[in-house]
């Protein structure tokens, strides 16, 4: 597995934890809102910060990205 989706994955369970919600549902959520296409874009700057940043990163971003897809 390459880095960058090892570095997905780490997201994925990080955010999953974070919201008590099962993979499916952060699965969806992070289809939904591009995230993994977030992450490729800041996977330089990302994946040097901690975890909690990560997850409220991702929080941020779908937040901004809510209104635009309702």
């Amino acid at each position: 597995m390459s880095g960058t989706v090892e570095f997905k994955v780490f997201c994925l369970e990080a955010y999953k934890n974070a919201h008590q919600i099962n993979g499916a549902a952060a699965l969806d959520a992070f289809h939904k809102y591009g995230v993994f296409d977030y992450i490729n874009s800041f996977y330089d700057v990302l994946h040097s910060t901690g975890q909690q940043y990560i997850v409220e990163d991702i929080d941020l971003y779908i937040k901004a990205r809510q209104p635009l897809l309702q």
